[in-house]
């Protein structure tokens, strides 16, 4: 703070001095250095990676799929984790191409990262059955939730009613067949092979963490491997169920998906929806991000193809 009895001396030497040479001298006293600003900035209040489609396979490029690369570009999504010192990491699905083998290769590199890790499902990843490959993951569950601090986060199986990760004749196959087929005779867009749907089972779940995370005054993050919305041919067969679902419960700030290798974004009623590029996409350019959490907003620092944004919360 600049003391003016302390600098009368330098006062009687700027009596002849204009005013305004003076007050911006004053000025530069009083403005802090750019090392105390740096001190007194924003810290988020969680910050968590997020690892997209990596589909690894020992595999030859296919189109704009480069499925070996995927290894070096997992290893820098690690090394860049391990450096920022994130809370955790969760991988959206899609962490291999086809084969089983490669986690082998991938899930060490995973592991890599410091902190607790988490998986979704996504459709590249059933060589096996859902019990497998829950196994394999070391996942509680096909779909659940977690906490961390005052934030409620909820991990979706998206692929819960599919042609693949159910046995053909059993129960869920049925129901699969029946939506999927439905979807076709309606001309849908998402009436996709390579796409799948909530069971009701789940969709219950759902509103039920939900609700309790908005009577504990929780916000919540939901992370499924394929997009609900906007309207997309990469869509969960049943997505406009799952919108609803989010919408009632008032709490859910965001929906981060991947499965959609382009990549998009929309805001509906308050909720961000931001579909995540394809790691294994491009010989050389990574996708990946780190999310930081603050009271009022998400920020999203992308890396690579990955861009930027700034998720607002609505109070």
């Amino acid at each position: 703070m600049f003391n003016f009895e302390r600098n009368q001396h330098l006062l009687r030497k700027l009596k002849g001095v204009s005013a305004v040479v003076l007050l911006v001298t004053v000025l530069v006293t009083l403005i802090p250095s750019g090392d105390v600003l740096a001190n007194s900035a924003e810290k988020p209040k969680i910050e968590f990676g997020l690892v997209p489609d990596a589909q690894y396979c020992d595999c030859e490029v296919n189109g704009t799929r480069y499925y070996r690369n995927s290894v070096d570009k997992l290893i820098e999504a690690a090394q860049t984790f391990n450096e920022r010192d994130i809370d955790f990491t969760v991988q959206t699905g899609d962490l291999i191409d086809r084969d089983a083998s490669s986690f082998s290769t991938m899930l060490p590199i995973y592991n890599m990262i410091e902190g607790p890790k988490y998986h979704v499902l996504g459709n590249h990843d059933f060589p096996m059955t859902t019990d497998e490959i829950v196994n394999i993951l070391d996942m509680p569950n096909q779909y659940y939730d977690f906490k961390h601090k005052n934030w409620r986060f909820v991990v979706l199986d998206t692929n819960d009613l599919s042609l693949y990760a159910n046995p053909e004749g059993s129960e869920k196959y049925q129901q699969a067949e029946a939506m999927y087929d439905h979807l076709v005779e309606d001309g849908a867009i998402n009436g996709q092979t390579w796409n799948g749907g909530v069971s009701n089972e789940q969709l219950l779940w759902l509103r039920e963490v939900l609700n309790k995370a908005e009577k504990a005054n929780e916000k919540v993050v939901v992370f499924g491997h394929k997009p609900v919305y906007p309207e997309n041919n990469h869509n969960v067969w049943n997505d406009e169920e799952v919108v609803k679902e989010l919408e009632a419960a008032g709490n859910v700030v965001a929906y981060f998906n991947g499965h959609n290798h382009a990549g998009n974004y929309a805001m509906k009623k308050g909720i961000h929806y931001v579909t995540l590029q394809g790691m294994v996409e491009t010989e050389n350019t990574n996708s990946y991000s780190i999310v930081q959490v603050y009271k009022d907003r998400l920020e999203i620092d992308g890396y690579g193809r990955e861009q930027d944004r700034v998720l607002n919360i609505q109070q």
